[in-house]
């Protein structure tokens, strides 16, 4: 199975933020991390920005 690469990324949000991303998250049963993560995708979809795929960014990755 391919490593898929993590990137982390540290930020400082208004505890008030927080908590409503975490009940959203929680409501749609995933992590606080990949709720962010789907937000800032549908974020970039609606504003036409590409997002490539691990295997765009990192070839021989891929199984095969």
């Amino acid at each position: 199975m391919p490593k898929t690469k993590i990137s982390t990324l540290n930020l400082r949000i208004n505890p008030a933020i927080k908590d409503a991303v975490r009940e959203a998250a929680s409501r749609e049963h995933r992590s606080v991390a990949n709720m962010v993560e789907m937000l800032i995708r549908r974020h970039c979809d609606q504003e036409g920005i590409t997002i490539p795929e691990q295997s765009d960014l990192f070839p021989g990755n891929e199984n095969g």
